[in-house]
């Protein structure tokens, strides 16, 4: 049926070009039947199989018509004119739909109608559809590709003429990474203007100094822009000798890019005029926007097609010299190189483009954000993964405005360059007042984290720290694992650094005996030779040489670490020194770094013979932190992509028919009963202990005796609405036997709980074992994050927690039981025995599938889960719904 209730949304065409995407309503009637009468007889005729006008009103009358069930249809329209149409419809059936499309003359090649289907496609499978199926003339090779390169399994079957094509909408990698594949390559077009404009124009430069329009002309000049240069005064003629006019519609030709740098309440205004002019991208460095001037603002720049960085920024730099855009007010221009900046803090922006200009990196291409109304970090990541410039990426977001999208593109692009962040606001995510314990754990930290981590991207804890890394990343080798020697002219300085490595998580290894007996016969008498190694002050360059290229070759170790303090005994020590040691094939291999405690800047990348760099840090604690950042890398890019296992016996329809059923009694959602939560385990597999409910202390006795284990002993645990936390409510009675035994604790929860008692949930005492957390909480923004660690009643004590976001991989799965401190409990130590692992791994699978097939599951506590070496099992757990529609996190769409 046509639905309203999926809200218009824009998306990119293949051109960058941006359209927007809706369903078809009544009054469009006119102009749906303008664009079948508009066509050729030739498209007409393979849209209809007959060349006759006569088609277009039916066509238009049936795509308008009032809702029905089974049918929907949606359009693109640009600039308020409908350019494309595309419907399916069920008819009689409830899994299969036909499909028909339709794109304006002019427009074919573009993107238009796949655009269409994949909207299509997202609709349907929230339908229930599972086949779409079309006739096609044999000869309508555009729509016989459009299917076939999909990403969705299509079989053709000829007949004649015509052709049936049928189309399967099961979910897997292959159509997401087609999607993909096509939203970056609009995404990468429609920021050519933006980034690699031919004209320019800075709109509100003034012509007193101190204005920010005036510092972006002047940057603009200074910087030696390839392009044409205009300014926009009305009461100028020219400013810094760049022409100026009155408007943009005056300019004598129409800018690729627009600077605005006017008032607040002028934007608006002068994003509608640079609309109707024609300009395809905006700048917009103006601060203090309100919510009626920012939706005007976005509006305006979503009408007319305008890509949009800002308000409130600092600018964009595009230092190919073939460009050599500078659009930003700050204090110079940035050095030209190879890092990718993105931020959305100016301050921050700036203090990235100084201090990789003082390393020597540069940037290839710089943008700060600011409110993020549009261009993302997302967008710049992808921009710099087809530029053939960069190969480092550097990000600075407070916010994520399409997290799992964001989440997709990272691990595509970290697998190419290292992607840096600075992970802001940790302190933010403080301990809050939470319904469950998942909740409470779920952190806006932890989720963060979690996807740093799932997509490979370094988390630093600071601009410093960032900039640290990023100059060994740039300058050196990954290392093949954690394992470092450290080398030294002064004892001391050896040892804080070796205390540096251990702190950072990285591993001084022993060298083997011949190692010992090699180093010894080059380094002079009275050097130490364990890990690190003291060459002692008279150690000359040559001998600090052949020591390294010794260790380098050594198979234990990955990389070394020189910390060197200048004497007055030999020459050991200096630039010179430094340059010298890191020169040779051998020393490419395995990373070398510098720690001189003398140094005056935090970190320096020191020329080497070979023409390369070593990066030297003032602190061991600084080079040591970005060795383990390297490391982590190197461990990431090594594992292969994760897989999302296949699970048997899973229930989903049966599941969203249990739900729907609830929230349609329960409108504003809620916490499930105990026998809807045990019901929705068993639809996906999940292990629970067995139990009953019981609302009379008969009952209660009778499935006392039905449940008991072997000793006889059982659980009764109160419930009612509302109860939560039973422990802190003294709602639970253990090691319960005999009848007499029940019956006085069911009379007890009626004593102490009349009023509120609903019933009790009666269990067998379980067996002794780990008691584990496993939950989920649904982030409107992140998705569904899946937490496990520690459980039982002192989980939010200890928070020994780790958090991965659904759905999950196998990979994942594996970090999650690893991560938290008490791992090791589930291995066997202390002489319990392993855990259930493969009991855990499948938990948390079907955990996670639950959690992503159910949109409305808000929060899921499974506290405690018990493991012991034979099972796994969910003893308590709590599910809250909230009536949620499912979004498709991956359909293409603009913000």
């Amino acid at each position: 049926m046509t639905d309203n209730s999926r809200p218009p949304v824009h998306a990119l065409l293949a051109d960058g070009t941006t359209v927007r995407i809706r369903a078809v309503e009544p009054h469009d009637h006119a102009q749906v039947q303008g664009l079948y009468e508009e066509m050729s007889p030739e498209n007409l005729r393979r849209r209809f199989f007959v060349a006759s006008r006569h088609s277009a009103e039916p066509a238009a009358d049936r795509a308008c018509a009032p809702p029905r069930a089974g049918y929907r249809c949606l359009l693109a329209e640009r600039q308020g004119q409908v350019i494309g149409l595309a419907d399916y419809d069920t008819g009689d059936g409830k899994d299969t739909a036909e499909i028909s499309i339709a794109v304006a003359d002019g427009l074919h090649h573009r993107g238009v109608g796949t655009l269409l289907v994949e909207h299509l496609v997202s609709a349907a499978r929230a339908e229930g559809i599972t086949t779409f199926s079309a006739d096609a003339l044999s000869e309508n090779h555009e729509v016989l590709r459009l299917f076939a390169d999909l990403g969705l399994r299509t079989a053709r079957h000829f007949d004649g003429p015509q052709v049936r094509c049928t189309v399967e909408l099961g979910e897997d990698d292959t159509y997401l990474s087609a999607v993909e594949e096509r939203g970056r390559g609009a995404d990468v077009a429609s920021l050519e203007p933006l980034l690699r404009p031919r004209t320019v124009a800075v709109v509100g430069a003034g012509r007193k100094a101190g204005s920010v329009g005036r510092a972006v002309l002047h940057h603009l000049r200074t910087g030696g822009f390839t392009g044409r240069l205009f300014a926009v005064n009305p009461s100028a003629t020219s400013i810094l000798g760049v022409p100026c006019h009155p408007s943009v519609g005056a300019l004598p030709r129409t800018p690729d890019l627009a600077v605005v740098a006017v008032p607040a309440a002028a934007v608006p205004a002068a994003a509608e005029e640079c609309g109707r002019a024609g300009v395809r991208a905006l700048l917009v460095v103006s601060a203090g926007l309100d919510r009626a001037r920012a939706q005007a603002l976005l509006t305006a720049c979503r009408a007319y097609g305008m890509r949009l960085v800002g308000p409130n920024c600092l600018g964009i730099s595009h230092t190919d010299p073939a460009i050599s855009l500078d659009a930003t007010f700050a204090a110079g221009h940035p050095r030209p190189g190879t890092a990718g900046v993105a931020v959305q803090s100016g301050g921050v922006g700036i203090a990235l483009l100084e201090g990789l200009s003082r390393l020597g990196i540069g940037v290839s291409s710089f943008a700060s954000l600011g409110d993020k109304y549009d261009v993302s970090g997302n967008d710049m990541l992808q921009w710099w993964e087809s530029d053939g410039r960069t190969d480092l990426a550097l990000l600075h977001l407070e916010s994520f405005g399409n997290p799992r999208a964001f989440s997709r593109t990272a691990r595509r692009v970290t697998r190419r360059m290292p992607v840096l962040t600075v992970d802001a606001g940790r302190t933010d995510a403080g301990r809050r007042a939470a319904a469950s314990h998942t909740a409470a754990a779920a952190t806006r930290t932890m989720t963060r984290q979690a996807l740093f981590a799932q997509a490979g991207i370094t988390a630093t804890r600071s601009v410093g720290e960032l900039l640290e890394t990023a100059a060994l990343m740039h300058a050196q080798p990954l290392p093949a694992g954690s394992r470092v020697a450290v080398v030294t002219n002064a004892g001391g300085a050896g040892v804080l650094a070796a205390d540096a490595c251990a702190e950072a998580g990285l591993a001084l290894p022993s060298f083997t005996p011949e190692t010992v007996e090699d180093l010894l016969a080059v380094l002079p008498d009275g050097a130490s030779v364990g890990n690190p190694v003291d060459a002692t002050a008279a150690v000359t360059e040559d001998q600090l040489s052949n020591c390294l290229d010794r260790i380098l070759r050594h198979p234990g170790v990955d990389a070394v670490l020189l910390a060197l303090v200048p004497t007055a005994v030999a020459v050991a020590t200096g630039d010179d020194l430094v340059r010298a040691l890191t020169g040779g094939p051998a020393r490419r291999t395995k990373p070398v770094l510098a720690v001189r405690l003398e140094q005056d800047l935090p970190v320096r990348l020191l020329p080497a013979a070979d023409g390369g760099a070593i990066p030297s840090y003032a602190e061991p604690q600084a080079a040591a932190r970005a060795l383990a950042h390297a490391a982590a890398r190197a461990a990431w890019l090594s594992r292969p992509a994760g897989t999302k296992p296949d699970l048997d016996g899973v229930q989903t329809q049966r599941a969203h028919e249990v739900v729907e059923t609830y929230l349609a009694a329960h409108p504003d959602g809620g916490w499930l009963e105990p026998r809807v939560c045990a019901e929705l385990l068993s639809l996906y597999g999940i292990p629970q202990i067995a139990s009953a409910w019981a609302e009379t202390e008969d009952e209660a006795v009778t499935a006392a005796e039905r449940l008991r284990g072997p000793d006889g002993r059982v659980v009764l645990k109160a419930y009612w609405p509302g109860l939560l936390h039973k422990s802190e409510q003294h709602a639970v009675h253990l090691d319960l036997q005999g009848a007499h035994q029940v019956r006085a604790a069911f009379r007890d929860f009626e004593t102490r709980f009349a009023g509120l008692l609903t019933g009790v949930v009666v269990q067998p005492l379980a067996a002794r074992g780990t008691e584990l957390l496993a939950g989920v909480v649904q982030d409107e923004v992140f998705g569904p994050l899946v937490l496990f660690g520690l459980g039982g009643t002192a989980t939010e004590v200890l928070r020994d927690h780790a958090a991965r976001l659904a759905p999950l991989t196998d990979h994942d799965v594996h970090d999650l039981i690893t991560a938290p401190r008490c791992a090791p409990l589930l291995f066997g130590a202390h002489g319990n025995g392993p855990a259930d692992l493969e009991g855990l791994e499948q938990l948390l699978l079907r955990l996670s599938r639950m959690a992503a097939d159910l949109p409305q599951l808000a929060e899921a506590d499974f506290n405690p889960v018990l493991a012991t070496p034979d099972a796994v099992s969910v003893l308590d757990v709590r599910l809250r719904l909230l009536p949620r529609r499912p979004q498709d996190p991956y359909l293409r769409r603009l913000r």
